[in-house]
Parts: structure tokens; sequence; C-alpha cells
């Protein structure tokens, strides 16, 4: 299934974008070109959330495979500390790193094509880039398996373990090639309004792990959890080729244009103001594991499981930017700012609605949620206590780590390079470095958590302040209003402020953990809800059209609905 808006469907105010002449293209391209409904959105945002959840899930089972299988001790640790390396890469290449330099660059390259450049300028943008990054990635892996034993040291220099750290690390620093090509491919898919594909990359990387785990695990012990990194990452890759090479087979016929200058197509400052985004982003979770590798073993363990579970919220409140960056990019890209700024801050609105409602549902419900998803085999009652705590603290951050998520893309939608952001992310990581030094004595792995949720905090309003700002005379942002914004976003504050308390109370009263945790989430559901459109959250409204609207395409398509 590919979801591609319709060539006759209307838009949506601000969504729309500009006509172009049906001389200068074929029907293959036609759905690239046509306006972008309300309707496409909300079904591309649909698929690509039903693919997230499924990824997500997945990941769920790995990590309860992995407890399952090897507990919450030493060799958990070992392998988490290898984890680190597709972590990194995953947002450096796939999420928030390369993305964002690629997906402006394929959407000029597709304006530029349909006003009718010679030859076929995305083709000359893949000639252009893709050697030369894919070589940089191979490079980048085999110095990562070279160096594994002195990465490790400086990871985690207090592991009991680290000759296993070393051989996990050596498996999994394969996935710095298949993460590049995976996400090379995604954004060149995603600038055609192509999201299947790109959506269940996850499904297919999880699916690879567990299977890995459980057919090598009695051998290999942790070292298959490692192994299986490296097949998944082969598996996203070959999952987007076909569709990637349908999309290359479709540009235009025409007089061949020569390949661009990778510098000019994908500004090497552009690509450097990213990726150090994305690395300092990242670094929270070096901070993290370097300060619990000096706590008790299992610290480690504890902090990677409540954080799996808590970002599901920011991950799902972030699917509409997904879809819809590539939509902004190409607004930018034809000249449009006033429709950007109108998307972003309906984005806003509704990522923020989005995560707090999951976040006040974490907050009220850990205990059950953790007991529920990893209370078994090796994983006891006593790390299901320690986990549920950690993650209580962990999820007071999600709003800021949403509002990062969102921002973000708005400073590198239009392709050129800003160091704000970087600056921010850095300011950020240094309150979670110093609070987190300061909390770890006398909180343990909570203190840490805490100061991963002030540091992002930190840089969320950093970035927000810095989006009505100019430099040079150009915005370093879209121009959003911030005023707006602010008092759009505390609407659904104080409906969570008041629906967490009264989730926790209901699921304190039901002693069995799972109809503890249905009935605490439906309760802070309802009360959110209630309180989100009494109070006017924009956010509410807009999430209750998108289901509609998607609910309808959906129905459109079956046979009682034809």
């Amino acid at each position: 299934m590919t979801v591609t808006p319709s060539p006759g469907a209307g838009t949506s105010g601000a969504e729309g974008t500009a006509a172009v002449p049906a001389a200068r293209t074929r029907p293959a391209e036609e759905a690239e070109l046509a306006p972008v409904s309300r309707r496409f959105l909300a079904k591309a945002t649909a698929v690509t959330a039903a693919l997230s959840i499924a990824g997500a899930l997945l990941g769920l089972v790995r990590d309860q495979s992995l407890a399952r299988l090897f507990g919450a001790g030493s060799a958990t640790d070992a392998f988490l500390v290898a984890w680190t390396v597709p972590e990194f890469a995953a947002t450096l290449l796939i999420e928030d790193g390369l993305a964002f330099a690629l997906i402006p660059a394929f959407s000029l390259a597709l304006s530029r094509r349909a006003q009718g450049a010679p030859g076929d300028p995305v083709r000359a943008l893949v000639a252009a880039t893709l050697p030369r990054l894919a070589l940089g990635f191979a490079a980048a892996s085999a110095l990562l398996v070279a160096t594994a034993p002195y990465l490790v040291e400086a990871l985690a220099p207090g592991l009991p373990d680290p000759a296993l750290a070393v051989d996990c690390t050596r498996l999994t620093a394969t996935c710095v090639l298949s993460f590049g090509l995976a996400g090379y491919c995604s954004a060149m898919l995603r600038a055609h309004r192509r999201f299947l594909m790109p959506g269940a990359i996850y499904v297919a990387y999880n699916t690879a792990i567990i299977t890995a785990m459980f057919a090598l695990g009695g051998h290999w012990g942790v070292r298959s959890a490692a192994a299986g990194v490296a097949a998944g990452g082969a598996l996203m890759v070959a999952v987007q080729l076909p569709a990637l090479w349908r999309q290359l087979r479709r540009g235009p016929v025409g007089p061949r244009e020569d390949a661009q200058d990778p510098e000019r197509a994908v500004p090497l400052a552009l690509v450097a103001s990213v990726l150090l985004f994305a690395l300092c982003r990242q670094s929270q979770v070096l901070v993290e594991r370097f300060l619990a590798s000096t706590l008790p073993a299992g610290a480690i363990s504890h902090l990677n499981y409540a954080q799996k579970v808590a970002q599901i919220p920011m991950t799902l409140s972030l699917m509409l930017c997904t879809v819809t960056f590539p939509v902004v990019a190409r607004a930018l890209a034809d000249g449009d700012t006033e429709r950007a700024r109108g998307r972003v801050e309906r984005d806003l609105a509704l990522a923020a609605c989005t995560v707090l409602l999951g976040a006040a549902t974490v907050i009220a419900c850990a205990p059950q949620i953790i007991e529920v998803l990893f209370q078994r085999g090796a994983f006891t009652a006593r790390d299901t206590a320690a986990t549920a705590g950690v993650m209580r603290v962990y999820a007071l951050g999600l709003l800021g780590q949403t509002l990062v998520g969102v921002l973000i893309r708005s400073y590198f939608s239009a392709g050129r390079a800003t160091w704000y952001p970087v600056c921010a992310m850095a300011g950020g990581i240094v309150v979670t470095s110093w609070f987190g030094a300061w909390a770890v004595g006398p909180w343990g792995v909570s203190g840490i958590a805490a100061a991963n949720a002030s540091g992002i905090t930190v840089t969320a309003a950093l970035l927000l302040a810095g989006m009505g700002t100019t430099h040079r005379g150009r915005h370093r942002g879209i121009p959003v209003r911030v005023r707006e914004v602010l008092r759009g976003v505390g609407r659904p504050v104080r409906a969570a402020a008041v629906a967490t308390p009264a989730g926790w109370l209901v699921a304190g009263l039901v002693p069995a953990p799972l109809p503890a945790l249905v009935a605490g989430a439906a309760t802070v559901g309802a009360v959110f809800l209630v309180l989100g459109l009494a109070l006017d959250a924009q956010g509410c409204a807009s999430a209750l059209r998108s289901v509609r609207a998607a609910t309808r395409a959906v129905t459109r398509r079956l046979p009682h609905g034809r």
C-alpha cells in the first residue's frame, strides 16, 4: 500500500500546494505534485502511526524478551552499553539527523522538477550524494569495530564485564552502514510522499532482534541480541529498496542533467549543523550511562526500560510531524512561508496534547505498566518498583522532548545551516551533566532521570525562544507566534495536571495490575479529554478532527462504504 494524495483532493487552506501544469508531468508523478489535503495528512499519519505502533510494540516485545532471557544484571548492562551505537546511529542517520538535511534537499529537487528543470534533478541528487555517503558510513562502521574496546571504556568505565560489551559493540557497529542507507532511503521516499515502507523499517528491525535472541540466545547469550541488531539493520534497507527503485524509474525522460555538486545539493555546513545537533541530543544517553555505570548492577537496565516505555507517548506525538515535515520543506522550497508557519503551529498544538495525555498515563499507572510488560522470568518485583519510580521522573521531561522534536524540524526545513539549535542543545546537555553529577549521589537513577528531564526542558525553552528571532536579517527558523504557542500548550498542561492524580487514585484502588492499568488509563483519558475540550485546547479538537478524517478515509475503502 502506498499513501498518496488524490489528484482531485481538495486542499485545506494553508495546507495546499501550488498547482503544477499537467503537461509537464506524467501520470505516475501526479500524486507527488497534487495538493496536500487534510484527508491525505490524516491517512498518511494513520499509516505512519500504525506502523510505528507496531514497531514500538515489537520493541516492547524485544525489551520483554531481553528482560526475560537475561534479566537486569551485568550481562544486560553490557549489551545496553553496546546498544548505545544503534541508538546514536538511529538518531543521527534515520530520525533527527540525516533526514533533516536530505528531505529539504529532495523537496527542492522535486520543486525544480515541477518547474521543468532539464533531466531529473532527483536522480542527479542521488548520484551526487549517495556514493559518498555510503563510503562514509562504511568507514565509520569499520572504525567503530576497530576501536570497540576504547569505546566501551569511555562509555562505561565501571562496567563489570567489559569484554562482553566489546563483543556486542563490534556486532552493533555494523548498523552505522545499514542505518545510514536506511535513513537515506526513508528521506527520499518521504519527500516523495511515500510513507509505508519508511514506517515499516522498525517492524523489520525489531523482528530480527527478537528472532535472533530466541534462536541464538542459548548458545551466544546476550550476544545474540547484538547479532539481531546487525541483521535488523540490513532488513531496514531491504524493505525499502523496491519502493526506492520505483521512484527513481518514474523520473521524467529528457535531456540528461549533470550530477550536482554535493556541496551545492546538500551544503556541508547544513549536514554538519544537523549531525552536531543530533549528536548533542543523543549524548544525553552517554551522560546517563556514564553516571549509572557507577551505581549497583542493574541501574543501566532500569533506566533503559523506563526510557523505552516512557518515550512511547513522545514517539506517537511526533508521527504527524514525520508526515508534515516534507510538506513544510516543500512549502519553503516553493517560497510559501505563511503556509509553513501555520502547519508548524498546528503540529505543536497537536503534539503537545498527545504527549501530555501519554505522560499523564505513564505517571499515573507506572507500576502497573512495568508489571504487566516486564515482571516475569528474571525480572523481579524489585526491578519493577525501581523501574516504575525512574519512569515517573523521566516522564516529566516528555513535553520538552516533544517540543524539541517539533521545533527542530522547523529550524532545518529550509535546507540551510543554522547553529542556534546546536547551541540550545549544548545548553541542555550542560544542565543534564551538572544536575546529574550532583543528583546521582543522593537519588541514584531517579536523579539521573530528573537531570534528563531538566536538560531537555531547557533546550525546548531555548529553541522556542529562538523561533521569533533573526540572524543577519533572516529568521533562524519558521517564525511561529511564540506567545500563542505558549498559551496553546498551557491549556493541555492544566488538563494533564488534573488527569494525572485522578488516574493514579483509580489505578491504586484496583488490586490486579492489568485491570488497574485499564481503569487508570481510561480515567486519565476521560478527564484529560473533557478538560481539554472545556479549556478549548486546540490540539484536542485537532486530534478529534484527524481521527474522524482518518476513519472516514478507511470506511470509504471498505466494501459497504463504496
